[in-house]
């Protein structure tokens, strides 16, 4: 005889067999515990907290990110301002050197103009540079420093100033004044003379300009300097290239 119950009979009757055994289970469970059962989905409370824990841990991490990008921004924005001023100051510099060399060189060829003595103590622009130079082989910065800036005071149009300032800014940068020292540097070489001191004068200023945390102008002042001369002695060429890895020029 063909089974009084179809496929789908039998399921239905498997499935109520499941569920008197859970209430029988439940049953049992109340009559042997005295307490209440509550049936609910298994994990379902503990689930929602940890993705409410989650959720929170993710809009933390974007608040840091975001609050990361807006210091970011900032200081790029900054690091232009930056950059922008000290291109400027380097254009500055190279526009006031390439004005001042036709100036400087016919200075340089000219006789030195007289200077009237008030007296015998007085000594004239060579004694004095002279002075000024024997002081600093000596070592005695200090008095050289004050003998080379009277001179520069003295003698600004002579065809040493040029060479005092050098020495000048020597003595200051021994002293660790390397802002005045830059500016007697400077000084020194504008219209870029071809003297033995001139390509030490452009690796100083570099030094100078490296102290003073303007890496970019060094690296322009180097890269003056191989242009400009590129005979330059290897001691200035060694320093040149320690200043250029100090100021992270590009190669």
């Amino acid at each position: 005889m063909p089974d009084p119950l179809d496929a789908r009979d039998a399921k239905r009757v498997e499935r109520m067999e499941k569920v008197v055994r859970e209430l029988r289970s439940i049953v049992f469970q109340l009559r042997d515990t005295g307490k209440p059962v509550v049936v609910q989905p298994a994990d379902t409370d503990a689930r929602m907290q940890d993705l409410a824990t989650r959720i929170g841990d993710l809009e933390q991490s974007l608040t840091r990110i975001n609050g990361a990008l807006e210091t970011t921004s900032y200081e790029l924005e900054q690091t232009k301002r930056v950059n922008g001023q000290l291109q400027a100051q380097v254009k500055d510099l190279s526009d006031r050197l390439a004005a001042a060399e036709q100036a400087a060189q016919a200075g340089a060829s000219a006789p030195e103009a007289a200077t009237p003595a008030p007296g015998p103590a007085k000594a004239s622009s060579a004694e004095a540079f002279t002075q000024a130079r024997e002081l600093m082989l000596a070592g005695d910065y200090d008095a050289a420093e004050g003998a080379f800036a009277a001179y520069v005071e003295s003698y600004p149009d002579s065809a040493r100033a040029p060479e005092a300032r050098y020495w000048w800014g020597k003595t200051l940068s021994v002293r660790g004044d390397h802002a005045q020292a830059a500016s007697a540097y400077i000084a020194a070489i504008r219209g870029w003379p071809k003297t033995a001191w001139a390509p030490d004068a452009v690796g100083e200023l570099a030094r100078s300009l490296v102290a003073l945390k303007k890496p970019q102008d060094a690296c322009a002042a180097l890269s003056e300097l191989t242009k400009r001369y590129p005979k330059a002695p290897a001691a200035v060429t060694t320093r040149a290239t320690a200043t250029a890895r100090q100021a992270k020029c590009a190669a």
